[in-house]
């Protein structure tokens, strides 16, 4: 897998570009005063092509913007005199129509001059020239005839253009002749023979010359050359056609490419090599060409001059030319001028540094003006290649030029200084946000202005002063670089810039994100045709990132096919092909990062079928098989499966042959005779075999005897007096020919010598009557056809039919061992009694009745124990103790049992007894328990008495101190005393023999208290307590509740309280009593009966101990309970009641304002609504009410005097009930103040302010 992570494409070149920046001449705003500045030229060089205008660009900026003159060849060019000539507006650019002119008249040298009333820029003297394409000059070509072997040479030399052609040789269909290390040519477009051959005659060896600007091509007449063979030059040393001589020069201008060429003679054909002599060629520039004739070396440079050897080899000699380089160099920058921005009575430098061989020579002219013949000024100093201005002065600003020049070329720079008295400004947009990955450096720019030129100087979050120290690096132009940015870099930066004249901030933002990582690659897949590939790319981005996940195939995009499905972590491509196999790469891209991965897809399928089957090599017995194997199909094969096809014996079977690896391609074959054979071949991969080839023509073997006798040959009797021979047969390919039989031959072992013998056909076994009874016989089967009998056949050995044994066991013992297991003893029975394969011994044994016991029992079955083999002994376990058996013995062949031998009897001794039948407490008291029980099912012996062990349980389940007694054998009950009240005890019971102590029964019960009123209940399918676990419950009932009490003796943890709805079908509710004694049910409906029980269980306990049910009734609620609340004609009087306040407390609040009462008489004739009033039209205050009464102060309402509140004495007043009412009714239904608030306290209202009340504030309050 392949995994690249990069920046974003272009980052590194806008890196380069912004540190390219850093270094760069200052630039002067536009809207500032500035001389001109040249910023697009042509190049010094120019051709054109006459069918198109001549193009001369020139464009400068300034302020003002410049004017621009040309001159041609030194002098003046007056363009607005020549109408073909236009230059563009604004622009400095000339467009010449040569369209109806002779174009050689506009070739010459050009400049462009830009002026304004700063500075005068000129451009570089701009060499215009036309390109041709002459014709060959007219020559007649003798044809050349050479003997084979010697060395030739056919010149081209084509007519000079410029620029120089291409040259190349071609023959009459324009086919390319063929080069090789023989027949090459030269950099000057001859063709060079090394030597030459017969196949080199011919008639039409043309070269031709392309001319590049006008796209045309030349063709030189047609050489013939005739090979002869008559007199050959024979061997011989190689020479050099091409330089000549043994030693040659070579200059070369530095930063052109160096090309040395070598072509040398000779037979056999000469290898050239190069060497420098005292040095070594540069690696990384060099390259050869023509087959090694050539050697470019790139980028010259002074340290390439040298003497370089070319080497000519063959196997008869070696010879060397050497080739003396000098490298020679046009100017070239060292340190070019650049522009100055002074503030008056500063000082500035002009530095024009450049090198050259030979060196260079530097001129200085001042707006286009050698500046020798400028007026002289004090001010300014010229010391070679540098100019020193002094103590400037405003309105001195100009455009000094600085020209280098040697033979080889020229360089001219440009280089204004402005005088300028400017406050810093900040160029570098305000509040810009820059974005880097966590790693990666950041540039944060502040490109300035200002003359003199401000110092700049960097705050993180307006607090911390930034020093040029790591990890912060501040260069010249301003820019504020940290070199590996880390996520505490982020945050704001202000950047400051400062002169004499002012200052001026700016603040830009720095967020460093999160790098993008691919967490899981894809990965190589090997997936099968038609299946499917899933390649995953799973992602993780900065959160504020907007990631784009793009998948490419081979570095494309991927097919326009609906196959292809992308999702946001996946690539599937469903139902593959051949055709969707390379290297899928995920691209994660965000606007910073980028991250990659690869993985390859091989689509594998079963291989092709082989081709091409032939036979080879053919024998009686044998063939070569070779064929040709398909395709792979990008799973290597395994090996291949030859099959073979029988037309004779089994049509259209197809049966495996032999297999050879994957890399052959041929295999040997071994055949069977009188078989019609047909071939096919199987690849087989890793993912399966291919579809069989086209099958091989047929192949006929002649038939011969047998090479095998038939397999499996065995004799066995199936009944007495028979042996049944028996074998596999021979297929139809092992017969070997026509009219296949077997010899059956058998003897008795040992007894006879003659063979008896039977011919059979088509039978694979043969029967033999009149046998003894189970003895052994020699078989043997032997094969023949009608070409002869097969191989001399093995010898098996097979008996004759069984019978059933004559004779029984006799001598038989017995040995008991202990109570359950015993040993018996045999006689074996002699061979010829067993008549047959002896299989064992089977013993009948069963018991009869105990030795307590005088009545046999009728009941037990006979159990059955066999003992294969040829044994004479055998155990009888599990045997139950002190009791009496009987056995007899029968002996087992094939055919069945003989007969019985006579029963034997045998006792078994006593053993410990079994467990007590049953363990029950009864009759439990407060400290006392009764406890009985029953005697063993199988005492095992002589019962001799019991022993009982009890403990008590306390509520954590400890154990306490075990007591211990004994009983006699006929003791079956006790009745314990002085136990502990409520307390569990535990209980161990066994039975005892003089053997020992059977095993053990428990049992738990429970002592009680002094009374109980609930009788325990069990459960279905639970265990039954023993003993009383719950006393007396008692139940008290509320509206909706209902509170359960009782007393619990149980050692149990969880107790729970059971209630269901009485002749409800709902399952029983369940809730935890938590430990306690009492429990209340809440949530009761009322007047509804319920069955409730109170039960105590635990989940490692299968014993659950539960009270009776009782029946708990909820009271219904009193009719007088009836929620009049909800009643309408409660809510109308409420609603009247409140309205009627909120008028009375309106009133208050008018009478207040005015200070005393308010006659309204003359009001209610015009009202009949004595508690609605309208609004006055006037001043927007309610209608003036009073009763019959209206001198009385109104009820509740502040008194003007004092400002105290006068209680009315009435007991109807809402006032009255304010206290602390919860707005309910008494027992009578009557209202309490529902709505009223609570009354305030007596000082409260003492202290109450005498301003008078606000409508709003009092509804407020009321509400």
């Amino acid at each position: 897998m392949d995994r690249n992570r990069k920046w974003v494409p272009g980052f590194g070149a806008v890196l380069l570009t912004l540190l390219s920046h850093m270094t760069s001449a200052l630039e002067v705003p536009l809207d500032l005063p500035q001389p001109p500045t040249i910023i697009l030229q042509s190049p010094k060089d120019y051709i054109f092509d006459p069918r198109e205008n001549i193009v001369i660009h020139c464009e400068a900026k300034g302020k003002p913007h410049p004017s621009f003159s040309w001159t041609r060849n030194g002098t003046h060019f007056d363009v607005e005199k020549d109408s073909k000539v236009l230059m563009k507006p604004g622009s400095g650019t000339l467009v010449i129509d040569i369209s109806s002119e002779r174009a050689e008249a506009y070739e010459g040298t050009y400049q462009c001059i830009a002026n304004n009333e700063h500075g005068t820029a000129v451009s570089d003297s701009i060499v215009i020239r036309q390109s041709r394409s002459p014709l060959w000059s007219k020559e007649r070509n003798e044809a050349i005839m050479v003997q084979k072997g010697v060395s030739l040479v056919l010149q081209c030399r084509p007519p000079a253009g410029l620029p120089p052609p291409v040259i190349f040789w071609m023959d009459n269909n324009f086919q390319k002749l063929p080069l090789d290390k023989r027949v090459s040519q030269a950099l000057n477009g001859d063709l060079y023979f090394s030597n030459v051959l017969p196949e080199d005659t011919r008639s039409d060896y043309i070269c031709y010359a392309r001319f590049p600007h006008t796209q045309t091509i030349q063709q030189k007449q047609p050489i013939s050359v005739t090979v002869l063979d008559s007199s050959p030059e024979g061997e011989r040393r190689p020479g050099f056609m091409l330089p000549l001589g043994t030693t040659s020069t070579k200059m070369v201008l530095r930063g052109q490419t160096l090309e040395l060429e070598c072509i040398a003679e000779g037979l056999p054909t000469p290898d050239i090599s190069w060497q420098k002599e005292g040095g070594e060629l540069p690696s990384n520039r060099v390259s050869y060409h023509n087959f090694k004739k050539t050697l470019k070396i790139s980028d010259v440079n002074e340290n390439d001059a040298g003497n370089y050897r070319c080497v000519a080899t063959n196997n008869l000699g070696t010879i060397h030319h050497t080739i003396k380089v000098t490298v020679k160099a046009a100017p070239f920058w060292v340190s070019i001028p650049r522009n100055l921005i002074l503030a008056p009575n500063e000082t500035g430098v002009l530095t024009c540094r450049v090198n050259g061989e030979p060196k260079p020579r530097i001129d200085w002219f001042v707006n286009g003006i050698p500046i020798e013949n400028t007026p002289e000024d004090p001010s300014r100093k010229v010391e070679d290649d540098t100019v020193i201005l002094s103590n400037v002065q405003s309105g001195s600003s100009a455009v000094y030029q600085c020209n280098a020049s040697n033979e080889f070329g020229y360089l001219l720079a440009n280089a204004f200084v402005s005088v300028l008295a400017e406050p810093p400004r900040v160029l570098t947009p305000p509040n810009q946000v820059y974005q880097v990955i966590t790693n990666s450096p950041a540039l944060l720019h502040c490109a300035s202005f200002g003359s003199p030129i401000p110092t700049i100087t960097w705050f993180k979050d307006s607090q911390i002063s930034i020093r040029n120290t790591d990890p912060y690096v501040i260069h010249e132009n301003g820019t504020l670089e940290i070199n590996v940015a880390q996520p505490l870099n982020s945050g704001k930066y202000t950047c400051i810039a400062t002169n004499n004249l002012g200052i001026k901030e700016n603040h830009v933002f720095l967020e460093v994100k999160e790098p993008t990582r691919i967490l899981k690659q894809p990965e190589y897949k090997v997936v099968q045709r038609g299946m499917s590939a899933v390649f995953e790319c799973k992602v993780k981005h900065d959160p504020s990132l907007i990631p784009t996940m793009t998948w490419l195939k081979d570095r494309g995009e991927l097919p326009d096919d609906e196959r292809f499905e992308v999702d946001a972590d996946s690539l599937t491509i469903r139902d593959v092909t051949d055709d969707d196999k390379g290297t899928y790469t995920c691209i994660m891209n965000t606007t910073l990062d980028q991250d990659s991965a690869s993985a390859m897809l091989t689509v594998v399928e079963k291989p092709d079928p082989p081709t091409d089957l032939e036979l080879t090599d053919q024998t009686e017995r044998s063939v070569q098989l070779t064929w040709t194997p398909g395709d792979e199909n990008n799973s290597p094969i395994e090996k291949f499966v030859i099959q073979y096809g029988d037309l004779l014996h089994q049509p259209g079977v197809w049966t495996n042959l032999t297999e050879v690896p994957g890399t052959s391609t041929t295999a040997q074959l071994h055949l069977s005779p009188y078989v019609y054979y047909s071939f096919r071949v199987l690849a087989k991969n890793r993912v399966g075999y291919s579809e069989p080839s086209q099958s091989s023509r047929q192949y006929r073997t002649n038939p011969a005897a047998p090479d095998e006798n038939p397999s499996g040959v065995q004799g066995v009797g199936t009944e007495p007096g028979n042996l049944v021979i028996s074998w596999t047969p021979l297929t139809g390919l092992q017969s070997n020919g026509p009219g296949l039989e077997y010899k059956v031959q058998w003897r008795q072992k040992d007894v006879e010598k003659e063979w008896s013998a039977q011919n059979v056909a088509n039978v694979s076994q043969w029967v033999v009557s009149g046998t003894p009874t189970y003895v052994p016989y020699e078989i043997k089967v032997q094969a023949f056809n009608d070409y002869g009998v097969g191989p001399e056949p093995e010898v098996a050995i097979g008996y004759s039919g069984e019978d059933l044994p004559l004779s029984a066991p006799e001598s038989i013992q017995v040995m008991v061992h202990n109570s359950t297991l015993a040993e018996v003893h045999w006689e074996p029975i002699s061979p010829p009694s067993v008549r047959g394969k002896l299989q064992g011994y089977k013993v009948y044994y069963r018991r009869k009745h105990g030795l307590h016991e005088t009545e046999e029992e009728t009941d037990q079955e006979m159990q059955v124990l066999t003992f294969s083999g040829n044994r004479s002994e055998g155990r009888l376990p599990g045997l139950q103790p002190y009791s009496v058996y009987s056995l007899s013995i029968r002996v087992l062949n094939n055919k069945g049992e003989g007969p019985s031998s006579q029963s034997k009897t045998f006792e078994t001794p006593e053993g410990v007894p079994g467990p007590p039948s049953f363990l029950n407490v009864i009759n439990p008291g407060l400290d006392s328990l009764t406890l009985e029980w029953g005697p063993p099912i199988n005492n095992n012996g002589r019962l001799t008495g019991y022993i009982l062990k009890y403990q008590p349980v306390n509520n954590t389940s400890e154990l306490g101190p075990v007591q211990f007694m004994t009983f006699l054998a006929n003791e079956t009950t006790i009745t314990l005393s002085n136990l502990n009240s409520s307390m569990l005890y535990k209980f161990y019971l066994s039975a005892k023999t003089n053997k020992g102590s059977g095993p053990i029964i428990t049992e738990e019960a429970f002592t009680v208290m002094h009374t109980t009123h609930t009788r325990p209940t069990v459960e279905a399918g639970k265990a039954p307590p023993v003993g009383r676990a719950f006393g007396t419950v008692n139940t008290s009932v509320s509206e909706d509740s209902a509170v359960i009490s009782w007393e619990y003796f149980g050692h149990h943890k969880n107790v729970y309280v059971e209630y269901i709805v009485e002749n409800s079908k709902e399952e029983w509710k369940k809730e935890f009593a938590n430990g306690s004694h009492s429990h209340t049910i809440k949530g009761l409906k009322p007047g509804t009966s319920y069955r409730v029980k109170v039960i105590a269980k635990d989940a490692a306990d299968p014993t659950v101990h539960s009270t009776d049910e009782m029946l708990v009734t909820v009271p219904a609620v009193a009719s007088r309970q009836v929620d009049i609340a909800t009643q309408g004609w409660f809510i109308g009087l409420m609603c009247a009641i409140a309205l009627l306040i909120l008028v009375l407390l309106i009133v208050c609040f008018i009478k207040r304002n005015k200070g005393g009462k308010y006659p309204v008489k003359e009001k209610e004739d015009a009202h009949q609504d004595p508690e609605i009033q309208p609004m006055k039209e006037d001043d927007g205050t309610f209608g003036e009410y009073s009763d019959t009464e209206d001198h009385k102060p109104l009820k509740g309402s502040r008194t003007p005097s004092n400002g105290t509140v006068r209680r009315d004495e009435s007991d109807d007043s809402l006032v009255d009930y304010g206290e602390g009412g919860d707005g309910q009714f008494n027992e009578d239904g009557s209202f309490i103040g529902q709505y009223s608030g609570k009354k305030e306290k007596d000082t409260h209202e003492g202290n109450e302010s005498s301003e008078a009340p606000s409508p709003v504030n009092a509804m407020n309050s009321f509400v």
